[in-house]
């Protein structure tokens, strides 16, 4: 059965519960997982909670732990990458330095200044990991959960042979919250999404063979279901089509919403989905994190039974591994044109079909063209900030971040590059060396 590596697998929650979902298939049980990650302490936490599924459970499941990137990788035959780069400093810096010059971020981690410079300091180490790969398990399929996804898999594309797919729960997490403004079944809606990673679209939402859009414009009247994802609910009335990303994370890939301190309490919602205060998912990663570096795993987590999440993850492997066909929503290159009116060398969200012969991406055809472009001008800040790492060009970082909607929307050209160049000397020992 399969090796399964997991990259940066101190992040113990998250790690777990990919876990957790290989082990409730059968099929899979009997797989070797090896675990990595360069802090001895969260590496050690993740294990426990492994070994100790694995004894709940009864199965055969083997648990490797590595700080030794080349060892877990021998041989894998799945790879799952969840790293994160420099910790609390510079992505401090990433919200930060923007807030002050009046780019009010609210996660920061996918797109905007924040994005961009996540995937700068991200891309050296993804290519250091990609080189293993080719070296070692050649064969191996990446499947990368790190943000900023669309950066780091084209990166991969353009600067590597490895056989990379990016994985995301933003579509089954919509796909529930649509059902659940409507009162249907969220097993029962039948839907057809595309776009980019956080900038994607549900194009079709039926239940029954009918289309839910109507009753979502009826429920979008009841202020109640309203506020619970107040962009959202705006981007559909005005465009036609709801987006895939929650409020708060939506809030920040255009231009509406975050440029007026007024606007951003109007929308600010009652949900967790629905919030829009600046820095939010900053200050709530600190207190995750500081929890990681002190605690160890208490009782019920090394009590906890296995249960099958909606990450993607382990049905792929499974599909894979036993030929059972599935379809899902993954990011992958557009060189098949699944997407025809998104550039061919971009990384696109797209449905895509998995068996025991591989990942087959559906064709689309084009994006309506009234969201197209919302999904079309971040492509063009992925393309600046891969070829920034790629040739070390510091010209092109400027640019990608000028191409930001929200921060072409908040402040001036002289006011960005001051602010890029900030950017730069505060996180530079975590950056391609830029010239």
């Amino acid at each position: 059965m399969p090796k399964v590596t997991f990259i940066g697998a101190g992040s113990m929650e998250f790690a777990t519960t990919l876990i957790g979902d290989i082990l409730s298939f059968e099929e899979l049980s009997d797989s070797t997982i090896s675990l990595m990650d360069i802090d001895e302490h969260r590496l050690a936490q993740t294990t426990t909670v492994a070994e100790a599924m694995v004894n709940n459970e009864g199965v055969d499941t083997t648990i490797e732990a590595t700080t030794d990137r080349r060892e877990a990788l021998e041989d894998a035959d799945y790879v799952l990458n969840m790293i994160n780069v420099g910790g609390t400093e510079p992505f401090e810096n990433e919200i930060r330095i923007p807030q002050k010059y009046g780019v009010k971020q609210a996660i920061g981690d996918t797109i905007g200044p924040g994005g961009i410079f996540r995937g700068l300091r991200t891309i050296p180490i993804m290519l250091d990991i990609g080189r293993d790969i080719e070296k070692l398990c050649p064969d191996a399929l990446l499947l990368n959960y790190t943000n900023p996804m669309s950066i780091l898999c084209k990166a991969m594309y353009d600067a590597t042979e490895v056989k990379t797919v990016g994985l995301c729960h933003s579509v089954p997490h919509t796909a529930e919250a649509l059902t659940d403004y409507v009162g249907i079944p969220t097993e029962e809606l039948d839907y057809w999404v595309a776009g980019i990673n956080h900038v994607a679209w549900f194009l079709e939402a039926k239940y029954e063979g009918e289309s839910i859009y109507p009753y979502l414009f009826d429920a979008m009247d009841d202020r109640a279901v309203y506020k619970q994802d107040t962009v959202r609910f705006e981007m559909m009335k005005h465009f036609g089509y709801f987006p895939t990303e929650s409020s708060h994370h939506m809030s920040e890939y255009v231009p509406y919403f975050r440029t007026d301190q007024a606007v951003i309490d109007e929308m600010t919602g009652t949900t967790s989905a629905g919030r829009m205060p600046t820095a939010t998912y900053l200050e709530g990663w600190k207190d995750r994190s500081k929890q990681r570096d002190g605690s160890q795993p208490d009782d019920e987590l090394t009590e906890s039974t296995v249960q099958l999440s909606e990450e993607y993850a382990s049905r792929i492997i499974h599909s894979l591994e036993t030929d059972t066909s599935r379809r899902v929503n993954l990011n992958v290159s557009n060189e098949t044109s699944a997407i025809t009116n998104l550039p061919s060398d971009a990384c696109v969200e797209v449905p895509a079909l998995i068996d025991r012969t591989g990942i087959r991406p559906c064709s689309v055809g084009e994006l309506p063209i009234e969201v197209a472009e919302f999904s079309h001008q971040h492509t063009t800040v992925h393309e600046l900030a891969v070829e920034a790492a790629l040739e070390n060009d510091r010209q092109k970082v400027h640019r990608a971040v000028k191409h930001d909607p929200l921060t072409a929307a908040a402040i001036s050209l002289d006011e960005i590059h001051e602010m890029t160049e900030e950017l730069i000397e505060a996180n530079e020992e975590y950056l391609p060396a830029l010239k």
